[in-house]
């Protein structure tokens, strides 16, 4: 259920950043690149956060969703742009 939620929420951050101006990508891109973020920090806080004996996470699975996406709108679109 944490990673239905988490996409959800990925998805619902990634259309309102571009409703409000936040990035000019496009609402499908901008919605496949926040669930892409979501599904890294999601999938790395498994694999690596057990391993080390510490979590990765910033909070809740809502507040980890929502600061991967918008992580991954920051990194992404300027990384590329010229």
């Amino acid at each position: 259920m944490t990673l239905m939620g988490t996409v959800l929420i990925a998805a619902a951050v990634g259309s309102l950043a571009e409703k409000s101006g936040f990035t000019r990508n496009g609402y499908l891109q901008s919605i496949i690149i926040c669930i892409g973020g979501a599904f890294l920090f999601f999938f790395a806080q498994i694999m690596f956060g057990r391993m080390f004996g510490f979590s990765l996470a910033f909070g809740s699975p809502g507040v980890n969703a929502i600061v991967s996406s918008i992580g991954a709108l920051v990194i992404v679109p300027t990384h590329w742009r010229k």
